[in-house]
């Protein structure tokens, strides 16, 4: 695998649960490779913020499969500046706020949007010469052919520390939060979260970034200079 991590067509697929530090792993990663950057989880916020936005109840399956049929995602995968806008209205800040938090699993759930999400997904992954790959079921269901999967995992503690840290909110209502979301990702019936079963694992809980992307440098590419 050294040779492809230095050149030619590269996909990784790095999954996991909410805090386990897959997002700015994975951007750093694929600066580190010269390579693209999809954030999956957005592409559901945005869905998940249109939805909102058309005042849709998130349990309403029928409704909000229409609405994710009808919103017109833009992506950008440049690691050094991703963005999302829905329908030309930019949505990078909108997409991480306590509504769309609140509602993202009930709309992540429903068949028919995941159906959408994942067909598009592997389109923008066939589209770039070399990507990483961030969400919830990339190696299980989105890229199974991905050249390196991992999942990457932290204590519940840990989680919820960055997690709060990032959003500058409450501890225990982050963590309360975090485990009602595993909750939800874990049991949908449709893609749920999950590690594939030829996936490393990584635990995170005492790992920098730094440590993490040195590390899947490593499985890549063989050891590298510290």
């Amino acid at each position: 695998m050294a040779e492809k991590a230095r050149t030619g067509r590269l996909v990784v697929a790095v999954d996991g649960p909410s805090g386990s530090g897959k997002s700015t792993v994975s951007r750093r990663l694929a600066t580190a490779l010269d390579a693209s950057y999809l954030d999956t989880g957005a592409m559901y916020r945005a869905v998940t913020w249109a939805v909102l936005r058309c005042g849709i109840d998130p349990q309403d399956a029928g409704a909000v499969a229409k609405a994710a049929e009808e919103v017109e995602l833009t992506i950008g995968v440049d690691p050094a500046a991703p963005h999302f806008a829905a329908d030309d209205v930019p949505v990078d800040q909108e997409i991480r706020g306590p509504e769309v938090t609140a509602a993202v699993s009930a709309v992540s759930a429903v068949p028919e949007v995941r159906r959408l999400m994942v067909n598009r997904q592997r389109e923008v992954i066939a589209a770039a010469e070399r990507i990483v790959v961030e969400g919830r079921d990339i190696g299980a269901v989105v890229a199974p052919d991905a050249d390196l999967k991992v999942y990457l995992t932290a204590s519940a503690e840990a989680r919820a520390q960055r997690r709060s840290a990032e959003y500058a909110a409450d501890v225990v209502a982050t963590a309360a939060d975090l485990a009602r979301r595993d909750r939800l990702d874990s049991t949908r019936t449709t893609s749920p979260l999950q590690q594939a079963p030829d996936a490393i694992v990584l635990d995170t809980t005492e790992l920098g970034i730094d440590e993490v992307v040195h590390r899947l440098r490593e499985l890549l590419d063989g050891p590298v200079a510290p």
